[in-house]
Formats: C-alpha cells, sequence, structure tokens
C-alpha cells in the first residue's frame, strides 16, 4: 500500500477518485489488490485495476500465461500478473451487469515495485496479456501514474466503484448449461490462477506424454474449486490438438446429465465416446488413448462390474489405457467403504506401471458464493476437521435451519420457480419402498405431515435437471459431483449430535444404501476402524450435500437437539421463539421471514417506517423488535441496512411513488451527489408530513483556519429528481451545531 500512496501523491491524479482496497470479486473467493475509479478525460466512467506484487526475480517458460517467480523460499509456476490482473477484470464484466449496462470501463494493469529487470515479464512470449493489462515495475512509478492519469482524469463524482460494488450479479454459468458451447470449441470459462496452471501443466504432461514417458497428474481441490471446468476444458483443447482424449467419471448421474444436455446436438456414438464410465477399461490395450481425464476420482472402485467382481484395479486399469491420465479428487468426498481413490492409491498404481507423477492442488472458489468461510465452518460444524471457523460470520452466503420441513420443501420449491437449480436431498436413511409401490412414500415425518419419495424411479439419474421433479428429494448418488443454486439437505437419523458432539451410526442407513455395504464384516474384524471409517463417509456424505449449493444451504433434522446445534453455530443464535405470521406491507413482494428463521443482518434486514423513525433513527438488533424481510439475491446483507417505504414524485426518476428501497443508516464518508434522508428543524417536506426529507445531497464549503478540518459548510441544498417541475430545492443553512443530520443513505429500489 505504501508504493501505491506514492503513486497517488501525484497531484493530477483527482483528489476525489476512489480508491478501493481488497475488492472482492463478486461469487468467487479472489480479492484484486487495488481499484482507481472516476472518469475519463471524455466523462466516461472508468476504473484502473491494479494488481500487486512483491517479486524481485522472474524468469520465463513454455506455457501460456506462467512464469517462474520465488514464493515461500522458492522458485514456483505461477500465473503471469497481466493474465492476473486481465482475468480478474474480465470476471467483473462477466458477473457485474451494472458493469455492462453502464459502459464502465475496466482498465487492468501490473505493478511489480520491487522488479528491476523486465526482460522476462515482458518477453514477447506474454505480449497477448501485456497488451491487454501492461506491468511496471520498480522504475516505473511514473509511468503508472500517467497511466492512472490517463484512465482517471476526474473524480468519482458519478459513484463508479459504489456502481460496480452494488451491481446486480449475474449468476455463475452452471457447467452442464454450456456443455453444448464448451465442445464446439467456444470458451465459456475464463480459468483463474490455479486453474490457470494446473490447465496449463495438463497440456505439458499431455505432449511430454505423447512423445515419451507416461505421466499421471494428480489435482486435489474441495468443492466448487473448478475441478470439471478444468476436466472439460482440457477435454475439448487436447481434442482439438489430435489427441485422443476421454472423460471418465464413476458417478453415472453426472455422466447421463451431460449426454441429456447434449441430445440432439451431438450423435449418440460420440457423447458415449467422449463420456465414459470408470470400470470400461478392464481390457483395454496399453496406452491406446492419449490422455483420460478422470473426474471424481474420490469415487473410483477396486473392482467394476454390477456385482463388482470384474477386473483389477480400476486405477490401474486407467492408468495401464492411456499415455496421459489426471485425476481430479476430493478425498474428502470419499462416500461410500468401495471409494478407493486417494493420492496414495493413485502414486501406488502409477509407479507400478512406471509413470512419472505430478500432484498439484487448486483452491480457487467458485461455489457457496466463493465463501472459504462456509467451507471451513462446514468442516468444522461436521467434526471432519477443526478449523478457525466456529461461528459462521458471512453474510455472503445463506445457511438457514428450519423447524418444519414443510416449510423447508416450500422454500425449495419457490427458490426453483426462476431457473430450475433448486433441490431436496437427503441422507440415505429411509429405505427406497416406492420403487415396488409407486404410490408409497419412502421418506414420512408424521409429527410434521410430511411425506415424500426418492427421485430414482420416474427420473432416474437427469432427476436433478428435469424441471418437474422438485417434489421428489434426491440424495448423495443423484447430486454429487453437480451443482445447484439452492439444496435444501434432509438430516437423517444417521447423524446426530449430543451435548454438542457429532454422533454418527451407520446402522441408520437404509438396507438399500450401497455406500456402507462391507461395515458390518468390517464391524466384526475390526470394530475401531470399521467406526472410524464408517463415521468419516456419513461425515463426508453431508459435507457433500451441504456443498451442492451456489447461493445457499437449507437444513433440517427430525431431531431436535441436532437442529439447535446447527442454529448455534450460526453467528447470531436466536433465542427459542413461536413463529409468528408477518404483517402484509402493501406493494411489497418481498419475503417476509418468521422471527424464528431471521438472523439479523445474516439471512435479513428490517423493515423501517421512516415517518415513525424520523429523529430517533436506531435499528433492531433481534427478530422479536421488528419485521424482518429477505433481500433478492443480487443485493448483499450488511449490518445497518433496512428497507423502508418512500412515498411522494419528488425523487421519481430514481424512485417511483410508494417503492420499497434499501437503505444504509448513518453512512459514512462525502454524501454528495448521493441521494439521502435528512432530517432538520427547517424541513417541513409535505410528502413525508415531518422534519425529514428523501432528496440528492449537496454541501457547499469555504475554507477556514478555524476550523480543524480546514473548511467549513456554508450551504446545504436538498435537490429533487423528478419530473414533476413543481418540486424545490430544499436549501438549509446550517447555523445551528447538529442541526442538519444525514440520517440514512439510499441504495436501491428493492420491489
Amino acid at each position: 500500500m505504501q508504493f501505491m500512496g506514492n503513486i497517488l501523491l501525484d497531484q493530477d491524479i483527482p483528489l476525489d477518485s476512489c480508491v478501493s482496497i481488497e475488492y472482492a470479486i463478486p461469487l468467487t473467493s479472489k480479492r484484486i489488490d487495488f481499484i482507481v475509479s472516476g472518469q475519463t478525460e471524455e466523462r466516461l466512467d472508468a476504473a484502473v485495476i491494479v494488481e500487486l506484487k512483491q517479486w524481485s526475480e522472474v524468469s520465463v517458460t513454455q506455457k501460456d500465461g506462467v512464469v517462474i517467480t520465488r514464493l515461500g523460499g522458492s522458485s514456483v509456476e505461477t500465473n503471469h500478473p497481466s493474465y492476473q490482473a486481465w482475468s480478474y477484470a474480465t470476471l467483473i464484466e462477466d458477473f457485474n451487469e451494472k458493469v455492462r449496462q453502464d459502459s464502465i470501463r475496466l482498465v487492468p494493469c501490473a505493478y511489480l515495485h520491487n522488479l528491476d529487470s523486465r526482460e522476462a515479464i515482458n518477453d514477447p512470449f506474454y505480449a497477448a496479456y501485456v497488451q491487454r493489462a501492461p506491468v511496471f515495475i520498480s522504475h516505473d512509478a511514473r509511468a503508472l501514474a500517467r497511466f492512472i492519469k490517463k484512465h482517471i482524469r476526474y473524480g468519482d463524482s458519478k459513484d463508479v466503484m459504489y456502481r460496480i460494488e452494488h451491481g446486480k450479479i449475474k449468476p455463475s454459468k452452471a457447467l452442464a448449461d454450456v456443455l453444448v458451447s464448451m465442445l464446439n470449441g467456444n470458451k465459456e470459462f475464463l480459468m483463474i490462477d490455479d486453474q490457470k496452471l494446473v490447465y496449463e501443466a495438463a497440456l505439458d504432461l499431455a505432449h511430454r506424454a505423447s512423445e515419451g514417458k507416461k505421466q499421471v497428474l494428480i489435482v486435489q481441490g474441495g468443492p466448487g474449486t473448478g475441478k470439471t471446468v478444468v476436466a472439460i476444458n482440457l477435454l475439448v483443447e487436447l481434442t482439438a490438438r489430435e489427441i485422443a482424449a476421454h472423460y471418465v467419471s464413476k458417478n453415472q448421474a453426472v455422466r447421463d446429465v451431460y449426454a441429456a444436455k447434449l441430445s440432439g446436438h451431438f450423435r449418440s456414438s460420440r457423447i458415449r465416446n467422449l463420456f465414459r464410465g470408470s470400470g470400461q477399461f478392464i481390457d483395454s490395450e496399453a496406452d491406446v488413448f492419449g490422455a483420460l481425464i478422470i473426474d471424481e476420482a474420490h469415487r473410483l472402485n477396486e473392482k467394476s462390474g454390477l456385482y463388482a467382481n470384474l477386473g483389477e484395479n480400476q486405477i490401474k486399469e486407467l492408468i495401464k489405457a492411456a499415455r496421459f491420465s489426471v485425476f481430479f479428487l476430493d478425498e474428502d468426498q470419499r462416500v461410500t467403504f468401495l471409494d478407493i481413490g486417494d493420492k496414495e492409491e493413485i502414486r501406488k498404481w502409477a509407479l507400478g506401471e512406471k509413470a512419472e507423477v505430478t500432484e498439484m492442488s487448486l483452491a480457487s472458489q467458485f461455489r457457496c458464493n466463493g465463501s472459504d468461510g462456509y467451507l471451513a465452518w462446514i468442516d468444522d460444524v461436521l467434526g471432519v476437521r477443526e478449523t478457525a471457523n466456529q461461528t459462521l460470520e458471512s453474510a455472503e452466503y445463506d445457511f438457514r435451519v428450519f423447524e418444519d420441513p414443510n416449510v423447508l420443501r416450500q422454500e425449495i420449491e419457490r427458490l426453483n420457480r426462476g431457473n430450475n437449480k433448486a433441490r431436496l436431498v437427503a441422507g440415505y436413511c429411509w429405505d427406497w419402498v416406492s420403487k415396488r409401490d409407486p404410490e408409497a412414500m419412502d421418506i414420512v415425518f408424521p409429527e410434521y405431515d410430511f411425506q415424500a419419495q426418492w427421485n430414482l424411479q420416474r427420473y432416474g439419474m437427469t432427476w436433478l435437471i428435469d424441471p418437474t421433479s422438485v417434489k421428489e428429494i434426491g440424495c448423495i448418488h443423484t447430486c454429487q459431483g453437480l451443482e445447484l443454486d439452492y439444496v435444501g439437505v434432509i438430516i437423517g437419523p444417521d447423524l446426530l449430535v449430543r451435548d454438542g458432539v457429532i454422533i454418527t451410526n451407520p446402522d441408520k442407513r437404509s438396507r438399500y444404501d450401497k455406500s456402507v455395504r462391507g461395515y458390518k464384516k468390517l464391524l466384526r474384524s475390526d470394530s475401531l476402524r470399521a467406526q472410524a471409517l464408517g463415521g468419516l463417509i456419513i461425515k463426508n456424505t453431508y459435507r457433500t450435500l451441504m456443498t451442492r449449493g451456489q447461493k445457499g444451504c437449507y437444513v433440517f433434522s427430525p431431531d431436535q437437539e441436532t437442529r439447535d446445534y446447527f442454529q448455534s453455530r450460526l453467528s447470531k443464535p436466536l433465542e427459542d421463539s413461536p413463529i409468528i405470521l408477518p404483517t402484509t406491507f402493501s406493494g411489497l413482494h418481498l419475503e417476509l421471514l418468521p422471527a424464528k428463521q431471521v438472523r439479523p443482518y445474516v439471512n435479513a434486514v428490517p423493515i423501517f417506517d421512516l415517518k415513525f423513525a424520523a429523529g430517533g433513527f436506531g435499528l433492531p438488533q433481534n427478530a422479536q423488535e421488528a419485521e424482518w424481510v429477505s433481500l433478492p439475491d443480487h443485493l448483499k446483507i450488511r449490518e445497518g441496512y433496512f428497507v423502508a417505504q418512500v412515498f411522494g414524485s419528488s425523487m421519481n426518476r430514481v424512485i417511483p411513488d410508494g417503492a420499497w428501497c434499501l437503505f444504509r443508516i448513518n453512512p459514512q464518508g462525502s454524501r454528495n451527489g448521493k441521494i439521502v434522508v435528512v432530517e432538520s428543524r427547517a424541513i417541513d417536506d409535505p410528502e413525508t408530513g415531518g422534519r425529514y426529507t428523501v432528496k440528492r445531497y449537496f454541501s457547499e464549503k469555504a475554507n477556514t483556519e478555524s476550523s480543524l478540518a480546514g473548511f467549513r459548510q456554508t450551504k446545504i441544498v436538498l435537490r429533487p429528481d423528478s419530473s414533476d417541475a413543481s418540486h424545490k430545492e430544499i436549501i438549509l443553512l446550517p447555523d445551528l451545531e447538529g442541526d442538519v443530520r444525514v440520517v440514512a443513505e439510499f441504495l436501491s429500489v428493492v420491489e
């Protein structure tokens, strides 16, 4: 920050430009180091993105967009900073509708303030990315200042950064929905950071394998880190390079969903050739394939066939069959006793086949709204591993505990109406009786008058994408490897909480569930190992289910103590209280939450009466003090936000008469040009009937030596923004200290 501070001392960089530090890119876990926003010479909105690096040395590689530098005391391959800055700018443009609609120009660059030589960083091999995002080194401080001045000639009077921050966020793409386009050669996903490194390394290893020694790449990555995105991109690119490549998955649900999406666009024979099951390589000749891309490799089994009696070992057979094989896995998603896909097992068979082994990892998070904190919290809550995330603090991921499964189902059905991306799933603890009796119900809670069926009978493995399947309930076998916007999880009796301790019991799984096949046999020979492995499988199952949702996860357990435990691990646990039906508010289309479901400023904000509140603003802090409302998906929830109704026509170019709007109490920083709620004894606004008004705020100042600030306010102008010319400015002269008070800032209309 010191180096950027020195850059911004340039007197020609506008003092009223806006600086954003560590800006979080929506729907990801990535942050941009530094942004300067304002307007260009032509008065166009712009923001300069600066990727900062402390590197003192750089070397060239032969991989696209990849360099070598020293990190943590050793030389490592990493993304060229120009590629990184450009990819971050492109991500914002892709996710943020406001940036596109308002034509906000994003200008990326990189600043390596400790690097003295530009020879490697500006090598012609990287010219395509350096042209998109110029790179500046230690000697280029003045050049960087000129670059910023070129694009930020005037200050941020149009709230460019504010509009970027509050822009509507477009949901990220679902891989299955763009498969056709990808297989036709289109670049649907921009790979960033470690995704790009894994992709380039895999391409390099595939070519090395075709010319010499067999290669095996092991890629470890958690939920939403882009394993499947990288895998499909590799399939497309290797095929384009005329390397015989195939995508392999043990999970039939994934292959069936992909086949359904591709049906009608590609011949069925081509689909079958591209997407194969892991048990199809028993009799394959050695090195017959150029590349095998094994997704969800943690689900691989030792034997193949319906009765698990064919072949020797799936990992061995896959490595033997291809010159190059890449295994994408998450060892914490092993969910059956038959799963053998871990790094140690893969290494063993790779060495047996005399292959060179490379290991890499993926960490860039694109699921659960990019919240690394949520994933760490889930691990801690379920007892998978101890983390520092004792409570869920982030307001960016929607996690709720439901007291009634009917209410949970209603919420999932409501959320599914938009784009068919919400589903109910459950632990496999209830027998599949509807398989033989289509009228029978599988999951039944008589005390709640709740009943439902498993999904497998009618929709098969395509249940997750069938638009009429939302009333049925899926399990680990029909959703692993796939993603939703919202997932509702019913926790079965295989996982209970007693006195704050997770208790697992594989005996509570359904007799139809093959996940725990082998548990009882192992229990007789090695009870301690059986219990440990059984417990891990159950925890991993719920971890996998609870990370299927991009935007939210809602849970229900028929056990009250288990529900209370999950509720207690949230950042602001609620007192036990009866469900209160909310009041109806005219014209409000947002969902009002019953007190039992409210987590203040995490999943809801209060409704406030501006007329009542004028002169005494103080927001409620618990569910019983007010009515609470959820916000649309594109609006972040933060402490101090509230919803209120605005009447009158004085601001109707921005706020229609009677519109429900989102406000922030006690705004900080400059208010000039912003729409605010102002209170003063000098105000007598007929639209509000009191001493406050909603107007656009402008302040005039004069320099003075008698003030610590160096200036004093001489006049405040509250300006209407209306199609009705009868509305006039309100001019306030702040004669009395503290008489004029900005009590809230308008953020957006929310109805």
